[in-house]
């Protein structure tokens, strides 16, 4: 990842359609889960925005500084508002980040490496839990879903 404009266009391809399949979740769906101990609807898609925004704080410091972080909303409205304001203060953090920034060693998670591999491993991190958002709204029924992908 040499350009961080390529890796911004790729990511955003992938949060705008989570952001399109959040437009389609109601009040109602924000409790589902499909087993006992599953994050719910609204804990799984806080979690991808929250988790994607803590790992671009981590490259922009340099270490991981505990914030607080948005654990449950009280509507779809709310959800969706959180999703917009992390989404672009994530924008925000990536489009200022520097070379020295993407190639300066970060820990996370007892590993360390370059904040360009823990952007990486960010990206597949929204992917993987985007999948299961995805299931979740076919497990309610819902239909017209967006693409995976937002170009």
């Amino acid at each position: 990842m040499n350009d961080i404009q390529s890796y911004i266009s790729g990511w955003l391809s992938h949060r705008k359609a989570l952001q399109q399949l959040v437009e389609l979740f109601t009040d109602e769906h924000l409790s589902y889960k499909p087993w006992e101990k599953a994050m719910t609807l609204s804990e799984l898609v806080l979690h991808i925005v929250g988790s994607t925004h803590m790992f671009s704080e981590i490259v922009k410091e340099g270490e991981h500084k505990p914030a607080e972080q948005v654990k449950s909303v009280a509507s779809s409205s709310e959800l969706k508002s959180v999703v917009k304001q992390l989404t672009g203060a994530t924008l925000a953090n990536l489009e200022s980040l520097t070379a020295a920034e993407l190639g300066r060693e970060v820990a996370f998670a007892s590993m360390k490496m370059p904040g360009r591999a823990l952007l990486e491993m960010a990206k597949e991190h929204e992917i993987h839990h985007k999948g299961q958002v995805f299931t979740y709204a076919r497990l309610l029924g819902l239909d017209n879903l967006p693409f995976f992908i937002s170009r």
